[in-house]
């Protein structure tokens, strides 16, 4: 399967939108991913790609830079901040594809490495997942939901 990257547009929503539920499991709304694509368009440091087999969008990445300024020497990484697949192509190498096309993104932009969050209850999949690739697990990311 010959897959490409492309950023994403307004006339992918309908399965980003479709994409985002399945990482989810709660509905979002087409009016929903245009607000959150809008958002990532007027951002300066995110990014949402499109991943597609030449047939259909098989899955999508987002992706952006952070500093890290408390290191000795100040860098930066690239976060991969959601990256999904649809159920229909998984294991068949887009996962692997989009991880290998941040770690493109985040050296073509000078940065030391990438990282990226994965919630608990992915240990079974996402997480061996990562760990064949290469990825560490070094810490905890602490929540507050204000109201």
């Amino acid at each position: 399967m010959r897959l490409t990257v492309r950023k994403a547009d307004s006339l992918d929503i309908g399965v980003l939108a479709g994409l985002m539920t399945e990482l989810s499991g709660h509905y979002m709304s087409e009016s929903d991913m245009a607000n959150r694509l809008k958002l990532i368009e007027e951002s300066p440091i995110d990014s949402l790609y499109i991943c597609e087999n030449g047939e259909r969008i098989v899955g999508c990445l987002g992706f952006r830079i952070r500093e890290n300024i408390e290191e000795t020497i100040p860098n930066c990484y690239g976060e991969i901040s959601i990256i999904v697949v649809d159920n229909t192509a998984r294991r068949k190498g887009v996962g692997r594809f989009l991880m290998k096309y941040s770690e493109k993104l985040a050296k073509d932009q000078g940065c030391i490495g990438t990282w990226l969050v994965s919630g608990f209850g992915r240990e079974e999949l996402a997480h061996i997942f990562y760990k064949e690739l290469g990825y560490k697990i070094n810490g905890y990311r602490f929540v507050k939901l204000l109201q």
